[in-house]
């Protein structure tokens, strides 16, 4: 166990730079949909190397990593 994981609470990790408890073995694509956004409409970098949305499903978040989720928005 590391130092940012407990095993009551999970880890802790800092999403848009504020700190955040997830479940061990969280994936990009199990995050996104807990958040109140259009998954299909983000963009996620961990430690600042962009996750292509292919491997949403399949990255696994580490305790400590800080996550980046931004939403992209079209318009003119």
């Amino acid at each position: 166990m590391t130092e940012n994981q407990s095993p009551d609470t999970g880890i802790e990790v800092r999403l848009n730079g504020e700190p955040h408890q997830l479940a061990v073995d969280c994936t990009v694509s199990a995050l996104v949909k807990s958040l109140a956004v259009e998954p299909t409409a983000v963009a996620v970098e961990i430690n600042r190397t962009i996750v292509a949305r292919s491997l949403h499903k399949t990255t696994v978040i580490e305790p400590g990593d800080h996550i980046e989720v931004v939403t992209i928005v079209g318009g003119g």
